[in-house]
């Protein structure tokens, strides 16, 4: 038996809105532009992906799963995602971290850590 990891579900109010944030950020492609279920790839025939589906409740509490991502220059991506719209978020995580923590413009934290540079 195999599993093959196709795809997170992310709950959003709106989920195109919140798709094109993520498309924007990430530089991924628009695989499916539905109103109700928005999904995104890497590239259209690459897995997994990301998918937004509408909810009608808000985003009350820190997620239990959340992104975290390793960019080549922590600084500079941070400035990138916080232009875009995303914030900075306390989710307890203290001031001694090498990472940091961001909200998407719903309120979805991800974490983007320290560089890979030596």
């Amino acid at each position: 038996m195999a599993l093959e990891w196709e795809q997170l579900n992310v709950d959003a109010a709106d989920p195109v809105a919140l798709g094109r944030w993520w498309t924007e950020a990430l530089g991924w492609v628009v695989v499916n532009d539905d109103a109700e279920e928005f999904e995104i790839r890497p590239e259209k025939d690459r897995l997994p992906g990301l998918i937004f589906a509408q909810v009608p409740e808000g985003k009350t509490i820190k997620n239990r799963l959340h992104l975290d991502f390793r960019p080549d220059d922590q600084d500079a991506e941070v400035a990138r995602l916080l232009a875009l719209g995303a914030r900075r978020v306390d989710v307890g995580q203290g001031d001694e971290v090498t990472w940091i923590v961001l909200a998407d413009p719903e309120g979805n934290e991800f974490c983007v850590l320290s560089s890979r540079r030596p």
